[in-house]
């Protein structure tokens, strides 16, 4: 049972706390689980697989900019993941073919975003000098520190 009288007030019910020693790390873990069926490895390791699929949805906010999902269906969720690998991968591989290895994968990301709708060559769009104007006096820009 919860010792804490709001964690005991919101879960009453009885828990069953499995420890398990992690040969590869030798570290020991507590998990803390109302299924009183299973043995504690199955446990551990269905633990362990959920962790997993932690770390594979971290990847996904980080790699593939997934902040949340459009819609809540399988197929919604399933969708949006895919095509976001999808542009993931077209993404390194114009990385890899235009051998432009000194740029990251979110740096190019963020470039094509800008210049998707653009009439640009898309060496053009991540040379250096891609947006220098040819006679400097038509910008109507101002300069920042003379740069």
């Amino acid at each position: 049972m919860l010792t804490i009288y709001k964690s005991r007030n919101k879960y009453p019910d009885k828990l069953r706390r499995i420890r398990y020693h992690v040969p590869e790390t030798g570290k020991l873990l507590t998990f803390i689980t109302n299924n009183f069926t299973l043995p504690a490895l199955t446990i551990a390791e269905l633990y362990r697989s959920r962790w997993q699929i932690e770390l594979f949805f971290k990847w996904i906010k980080q790699h593939l900019r997934i902040k949340a999902f459009y819609g809540t269906s399988e197929n919604a969720v399933k969708t949006q993941i895919w095509s976001a690998v999808c542009a993931y991968v077209l993404v390194a591989i114009l990385r890899k073919r235009l051998d432009l290895e000194h740029l990251s994968l979110y740096t190019i990301l963020q470039l094509v975003s800008v210049t998707a709708f653009e009439q640009l060559p898309i060496l053009q769009a991540f040379s250096r000098d891609a947006y220098t104007f040819a006679n400097p006096d038509i910008r109507n820009q101002l300069q920042l520190f003379n740069l």
